[in-house]
C-alpha cells in the first residue's frame, strides 16, 4: 500500500481511478481539439513558420520557467481545487476568445497567443498535479501500469483530436470550435466532484517557494540513475519536440498537402503511441525497466532521421505516415517508465515538487 492513508477502502480504487480518468479524458479531448484547430487556424490564415513556431515557445516557456516553483504549491494545496479551478482558468479564456471571434473579424494574433500562454500555465499545474496524485489512489504494485493506461487515455485524446480538429475546422465556424474547451471543463469539473483524492499531511502546510524549489532539486539528483534518467529525457524532448511542433506545416507545405493530412499524421502517430501505452499497461511489470526505454530511444532515431530525408511528393508523404505510426509507438515507453519511477522512488508529500524538477 502507498505511504499514505486512503479515505476510501482500497478495494474500490479501480472504481475512483476510473472515475477519475474518465474524467480526465472528457476534459482532456475537448481541451485538444481546441488546440489543434487553433493550430490549424494559424496555419491557414498566415502559413508562417515563424508565427507557429511563437505559438509553440509559448506554449513550453511556461512549463520550462514555471514547472519547479509549481510543485511546492501543488505539495501543500488541495490537488482537486486546483485541477478544478485551471479547468476553469482555460475555459474563461477560451469563452473570451470565443467573443471576441463573434465581435469582429478573426482573431488578433496577440490574443491567440495570450490563450495559448494561459493554457499553458494551467497546463503546467494540471500534469504534475495529476502525476502525484496517481500513486496516492492506487496500490504500489498498479503504479506502472495506471501510467500506462494514462498514457493510453492522452493517446486516445491525441487520435481523436487531431481528426475532429480537423474536421470541425472544415465545417464548423471557429468561434463555435473554441466553445469545445468551456463544454471540456464543465464535464471535467462535473466528474472530478465526486473523486475521492487522498488528504496529505503536507496540505495546507506554509508555501516555501524558493525553498522548496531547492529540496525538491536536491531530492532528485540524490538519486543519481534518476536524476541523469531525467537530464537525458530533457536534452530528448529539447531536441524532439521543435521538430514534433512543426509536423502540420511540414506536411502542408512541404508534401503539398491539407489541413486533413496534417490531422491524418497526428492520428497515425497518437494510434502508435496508444499501441505502446496499451503495451505498458497490460505488460508493466518489467524487471529492468531502462532496456525499453533505451529500445525507445533506438527506434525514435531510426524513424526521426529518414524523415527528413524523404521526397516532398505524396510517396514521400506515405513514407512519413508510416515512420511516424513507429515512432509513436515508442514515444510512451520513456516518459512512462521515468514517471514510474519517480512516484515509487519518493513520499506522496514530495512528488509535487520533485516532479516540477
Amino acid at each position: 500500500m502507498n505511504k499514505v492513508d486512503k479515505p476510501f477502502d482500497l478495494t474500490h480504487w479501480k472504481r475512483n481511478f476510473y472515475l477519475f480518468l474518465t474524467g480526465q479524458f472528457l476534459s482532456g479531448i475537448t481541451s485538444m481539439i481546441v488546440q489543434y484547430s487553433i493550430i490549424w487556424y494559424l496555419t491557414v490564415t498566415t502559413g508562417s513558420a515563424t508565427v507557429i513556431s511563437q505559438a509553440t515557445l509559448l506554449g513550453m516557456i511556461p512549463t520550462i520557467v514555471l514547472s519547479p516553483f509549481v510543485g511546492p504549491l501543488i505539495d501543500r494545496w488541495n490537488k482537486k481545487y486546483l485541477l478544478i479551478f485551471s479547468d476553469i482558468i482555460v475555459a474563461i479564456f477560451a469563452l473570451i476568445l470565443a467573443i471576441v471571434g463573434f465581435t469582429s473579424d478573426g482573431f488578433p494574433i496577440w490574443l491567440v497567443y495570450v490563450a495559448l500562454f494561459v493554457r499553458a500555465v494551467a497546463q503546467t499545474f494540471q500534469m504534475p498535479t495529476i502525476q502525484s496524485i496517481l500513486p496516492t489512489m492506487v496500490p504500489d504494485s498498479e503504479i506502472t501500469r495506471v501510467n500506462g493506461q494514462l498514457g493510453m487515455v492522452q493517446s486516445a485524446n491525441y487520435i481523436i483530436a487531431p481528426a475532429l480538429g480537423a474536421f470541425l475546422f472544415t465545417v464548423m465556424d471557429m468561434n463555435f470550435l473554441i466553445l469545445f474547451d468551456v463544454l471540456g471543463a464543465i464535464l471535467g469539473v462535473a466528474l472530478l466532484i465526486f473523486v475521492a483524492i487522498p488528504h496529505l499531511p503536507s496540505m495546507g502546510e506554509k508555501v516555501h517557494i524558493l525553498t522548496d524549489s531547492v529540496e525538491g532539486f536536491k531530492m532528485l539528483k540524490q538519486r543519481k540513475g534518476l536524476w541523469w534518467f531525467a537530464l537525458n529525457n530533457t536534452l530528448f524532448m529539447l531536441i524532439f519536440m521543435p521538430a514534433a511542433s512543426l509536423y502540420p506545416l511540414m506536411t502542408i507545405n512541404y508534401f503539398k498537402g491539407t489541413a486533413a493530412d496534417a490531422g491524418i499524421i497526428e492520428v497515425i502517430y497518437a494510434v502508435g503511441m496508444l499501441v505502446g501505452g496499451s503495451c505498458i499497461g497490460l505488460f508493466g511489470h518489467w524487471k529492468n525497466r531502462m532496456k525499453p526505454v533505451f529500445f525507445a530511444y533506438f527506434v525514435i532515431a531510426a524513424t526521426m532521421i529518414p524523415s527528413g530525408l524523404l521526397p516532398g511528393n505524396m510517396s514521400g508523404f506515405i513514407w512519413f505516415a508510416v515512420l511516424n505510426a513507429l515512432a509513436g509507438l515508442a514515444t510512451p515507453f520513456f516518459s512512462t517508465m521515468l514517471m514510474a519511477m519517480v512516484q515509487q522512488s519518493y513520499e506522496p508529500k514530495y512528488l509535487g515538487r520533485v516532479l516540477g524538477v
